[in-house]
């Protein structure tokens, strides 16, 4: 028996993003209907936390508040009691309106706490925004993933937790296999969580990768002790050959990974307990 059988993982569900499409994979849900079904789904397959964007009807991402306020209706009325997570990534909006939907007082809400490279522009998080984001996050009581796409963003958003700045537990997420980022390299992955421990011990974290890394980080994730991601946002393959059918299809797989190291999925409740969530 392996050191980490018996410690519940959590399973976050990616749905839709910003960038994959309907060209991509006909399953990446895009209306708030389609987003509350592959969700109802997901979480059957085990998943405790809807990582949710929203979408315009072209398929462009939006960071209407609007929206998030639907898809947020729709998800507490069909999955009850599952975390309900909002991105405030960059790519769906600029400066303060990637926080306009805060107010809606969603459980969680993503939070990149410095800027890097993506594919093909460069992904701005400016001090001031962290700063303004994490005091909306603070006034609604929502908690904040720390979106980690380099080892400074595991340092500062520490610093920035310690300095009361950063509100809630402190949950860091490590996302690896972005191109021009940090790629899915197992010595830094370990290095990661050797920080993690040393320097926040009492601070939860997961992983995710991008693409075909997707399942490669999931087994690093909860062979090592820590949660992880999956879903159509991060990848639309089951392999190279194969399109994934769903987001429960690869929630459905992290769950099989859980159960080889024996690993309980942690329920909707235990989510809420180990991230101290208020509860439903």
């Amino acid at each position: 028996m392996s050191d980490v059988a018996g410690k519940p993982c959590i399973l976050c569900c990616a749905i839709t993003g910003s960038v994959p499409r309907k060209a991509d994979n006909p399953a990446v849900p895009i209306s708030v209907t389609e987003q509350v079904e592959s969700s109802h789904a997901a979480v059957e397959a085990g998943a405790s936390i809807i990582h949710a964007h929203v979408r315009n009807e072209d398929e462009t991402p939006s960071s209407d508040p609007d929206r998030f306020a639907a898809l947020k209706e729709g998800l507490e009325k069909h999955c009850p009691g599952v975390v309900i997570q909002f991105s405030t990534g960059g790519r769906s909006g600029a400066g303060k309106a990637r926080g306009g939907m805060l107010s809606l007082r969603p459980d969680m809400a993503s939070l990149s706490v410095g800027s890097n490279n993506f594919p093909t522009r460069v992904y701005e998080n400016p001090p001031d925004l962290v700063a303004w984001l994490a005091g909306e996050m603070t006034r609604f009581e929502i908690t904040p993933e720390i979106e980690a796409f380099d080892l400074s963003h595991i340092l500062q958003a520490i610093a920035l937790h310690d300095a009361g700045i950063v509100p809630g537990q402190l949950y860091v997420q490590f996302v690896m296999g972005v191109k021009n980022a940090m790629p899915a390299d197992r010595e830094v992955f370990d290095f990661y969580v050797k920080t993690m421990r040393e320097r926040a011990p009492d601070a939860a974290w997961c992983a995710a990768g991008i693409g075909a890394n997707q399942v490669v980080v999931n087994e690093w994730a909860i062979a090592a002790g820590g949660h992880t991601r999956a879903g159509l946002e991060d990848n639309v393959r089951l392999d190279r050959d194969t399109l994934a059918p769903s987001n429960a299809a690869l929630i459905a797989r992290a769950a099989e990974i859980c159960a080889k190291y024996e690993r309980p999925v942690a329920s909707i409740a235990q989510t809420r307990d180990m991230l101290g969530l208020r509860p439903a």
